[in-house]
């Protein structure tokens, strides 16, 4: 994409992107919010727009329309609308415009599909095809047990792994990040186990993050990311990402009676509805197995 040339588009962009920092949003929001704007701004440049008190409703929905013109999902649109109303808002709240025009923007209608939960025989699938990589099946028995986010994974440090007076493993700490507060995971006996087990095979190297590189490198979210997308085509599981072990976490839990505001403590939701949209998967489940044993 090319660099915002318009001077007050840059200059605006750039105090956005600053005022987000300053919120302290995590850095793959502000990275995410940054791209988006640009394209934005640079649809403006195209479409003659010289000052962004300018712009109208029709301007935006012609950017909307351009959105999908070029092959964007309806997922994508609207979180690149959401973009736009938080930009907006930063330069009505800031005076920079009079009037908020992106109000009116509507987001585009899409399907909302229900969370991927593994079955049973598939995480077991996962798991037996990880166990030859010592530090694979630390990664996937943390993510199936924790339910942490990848994001979170990636950056647990060794001091992050909190031990109980007998010096034995007790429970990671997650640290706080933009707007989600830290909190206490706790671990039970197999994470514990796979977490001892990588340690005593972890490279020497001064970095300080638990998953390190054969070079003693720290392990990327992405590096992550496609470890577990092989291990998932290796034991023949479709359509999975690895989203799908925090969300096999939370389901798990919830069928098994845990209240609702303890998964949503466990696994740092920010909102109580986010984790209430799990219940309906859980009940469906729940009648599913309950019509195969009346057959």
């Amino acid at each position: 994409m090319s660099e915002i040339n318009n001077p007050e588009f840059k200059e605006r962009s750039t105090l956005f992107i600053n005022d987000l920092k300053a919120k302290n949003r995590s850095e793959a929001t502000v990275i995410a919010y940054a791209k988006d704007i640009e394209q934005l701004l640079n649809f403006f440049s195209r479409d003659g727009i010289s000052s962004l008190s300018k712009v109208q409703t029709e301007d935006l929905e012609r950017y909307k329309q351009n959105l999908q013109d070029n092959n964007y999902t309806p997922k994508s649109i609207s979180r690149k609308i959401n973009s736009t109303r938080t930009f907006f808002r930063y330069l009505l709240e800031n005076s920079y415009i009079t009037d908020n025009v992106s109000e009116k923007l509507a987001h585009p209608r899409f399907e909302t599909k229900p969370p991927r939960v593994l079955t049973e025989m598939e995480y077991r699938a996962l798991r037996d095809v990880s166990r030859v990589d010592i530090r694979l099946y630390s990664i996937v028995e943390i993510l199936l047990q924790t339910g942490i986010r990848i994001g979170e994974l990636a950056g647990l440090t060794l001091d992050d792994i909190r031990k109980s007076k007998d010096n034995k493993i007790d429970f990671l700490y997650i640290k706080a990040y933009g707007s989600h507060p830290s909190r206490k995971v706790p671990l039970n006996k197999s994470a514990k186990k796979a977490i001892d087990e990588y340690i005593e095979i972890r490279p020497e190297t001064e970095e300080d993050t638990i998953f390190v590189t054969k070079n003693g490198r720290p392990l990327l979210v992405r590096n992550i990311r496609t470890a577990i997308d092989k291990a998932f085509e290796k034991a023949g599981i479709k359509n999975a990402k690895v989203n799908d072990l925090r969300n096999t976490f939370i389901a798990h839990h919830l069928s098994n009676g845990v209240s609702l505001v303890t998964v949503s403590k466990l696994v740092g939701h920010k909102r109580l509805s986010t984790t209430e949209k799990y219940l309906n998967l859980v009940k469906m489940q729940s009648d599913e197995e309950k019509n195969l044993k009346d057959l």
